[in-house]
């Protein structure tokens, strides 16, 4: 949902300032843009920045919170106040930062949903076995195992596998030159199976430059078509979870946990900034464990 919104100085500023100095991806410019066109609207679409008070901050998040709206995306739309407000004090002149004085609702600590490993193969094997639709090239079953494969061997996020080119995947150091959030570039490597799917792919579809992943019209394939053909694939498996392209990711991270994989390899691989987003998936591993003991051990 847009919302109406007037010229704003220090508005378009701060998103500028996101662009160009903090250099942010899309995603979170759109996201934070939306954030704060969220509260413009609440407070009657040109609030006085330099007067907001906490207060009106606190009715802002009760009313985000009556609205139903989940905690995370609470806590994402005060970030992204949070944000502006540090920005304005910094490079505005502002004196208060009345975000300070607001308290967020704690994260709910949901685990990552998980695929066991015979479900991973089970899912990876199913392009090859579906009948191809008509208007199917006849390189897409290629394709799509190649995309899955390269999901899972590299624990990649979904914007970071449709961003990929030919040329990111090295095929002679077995890695994948990735393009992560923040535009922070990282190396991962890729597994053997991943190197000759990819290898097939390309062979079948004749890709030999430019998108690695591309749609019948030899366009870039967009994450969102990403996320269909997953879609699609998992609905021809026995896997009774409701599986999105992040849950590869998770069940990478997991498995690679689960067999001795230490921490900080784990948090590197998937690019994240604070080893305490990647804890989450110790829990996950501990869980597991808990549950294989209760099953096996006779006094459990």
């Amino acid at each position: 949902m847009s919302y109406p919104k007037k010229k704003d100085r220090l508005f378009e500023r701060y998103i500028r300032y996101l662009e160009v100095e903090r250099n942010a991806s899309p995603r979170t410019v759109a996201a934070y843009r939306h954030a704060l066109e969220k509260f413009q609207h609440f407070a009657g679409d040109q609030p006085s920045w330099n007067g907001c008070t906490a207060q009106q901050f606190r009715a802002f998040l009760l009313e985000c919170m009556k609205s139903g709206m989940a905690r995370s995306y609470v806590r994402l739309t005060f970030a992204a106040l949070r944000s502006f407000y540090k920005y304005l004090v910094e490079r505005e002149g502002f004196r208060d930062n009345p975000l300070r004085e607001v308290q967020l609702p704690k994260m709910e600590k949901k685990l990552p949903v998980v695929l066991s490993v015979v479900q991973v193969d089970e899912l990876l094997t199913v392009p090859k076995k579906t009948e191809r639709q008509n208007q199917a090239p006849a390189w897409a079953a290629a394709r799509d195992v190649a995309m899955m494969e390269l999901f899972y061997s590299s624990g990649l996020r979904l914007s970071e596998l449709a961003a990929l080119n030919v040329a990111d995947v090295d095929t002679f150091s077995e890695t994948v030159r990735v393009i992560g959030k923040g535009r922070k570039e990282r190396m991962v490597p890729v597994g053997e199976l991943a190197l000759k799917a990819i290898q097939q792919y390309r062979f079948e579809a004749g890709v030999q430059s430019g998108p690695l992943f591309i749609s019948k019209l030899r366009k870039r394939l967009s994450s969102r078509s990403i996320w269909l053909m997953l879609k699609k694939h998992l609905s021809e498996t026995s896997i009774q979870l409701r599986v999105s392209p992040h849950k590869l990711r998770h069940s990478f991270a997991t498995h690679l946990l689960d067999n001795g994989a230490d921490l900080r390899s784990v948090q590197t691989l998937l690019g994240h900034a604070n080893l305490s987003t990647t804890q989450i998936y110790t829990h996950v591993t501990t869980e597991r464990l808990k549950k294989a003991y209760d099953k096996a051990h006779p006094r459990a």
